[in-house]
């Protein structure tokens, strides 16, 4: 069996897909807590400010799992403004942030997990 696409089809199909690019070091984030780490990293599509998502990552507990945190559609500067706010909470939390960091290999210290901030996430995941 042969699947042919219409080209206008195709057109379609490919402009109805939101593809985010990957984030620009400014827009991503590495905190670290005694051995553990957790990205945070925007993503948007090249050359615009919306639609934008934060994804939030945490390394040492599950690595190559991510979070979509926020995201939003027309509201520029909204996801820059979530991410700021979840910085300052983690810090709070003793966790250490630095911007456009990369991720770093570390070995997960359970007595460091149990000791470690709160688990609680924002859960506003917003389409604005």
């Amino acid at each position: 069996m042969q699947i042919r696409i219409i080209p206008a089809a195709a057109g379609f199909l490919l402009a109805a897909l939101p593809v985010l690019a990957a984030a620009q070091d400014d827009e991503k984030y590495r905190c670290t807590f005694g051995d553990l780490e957790r990205r945070i990293e925007i993503f948007r599509e090249t050359g615009v400010s919306v639609p934008c998502e934060v994804h939030y990552y945490k390394d040492t507990e599950a690595p190559g799992q991510q979070q979509v945190l926020w995201r939003a559609q027309s509201e520029e500067g909204y996801c820059e403004a979530r991410v700021e706010e979840f910085l300052r909470q983690l810090s709070d939390w003793g966790w250490s942030c630095d911007a456009g960091a990369p991720a770093a290999d570390a070995a997960v210290d359970e007595a460091a997990i149990e000791e470690a901030a709160p688990d609680e996430l924002p859960t506003d995941e917003s389409v604005d």
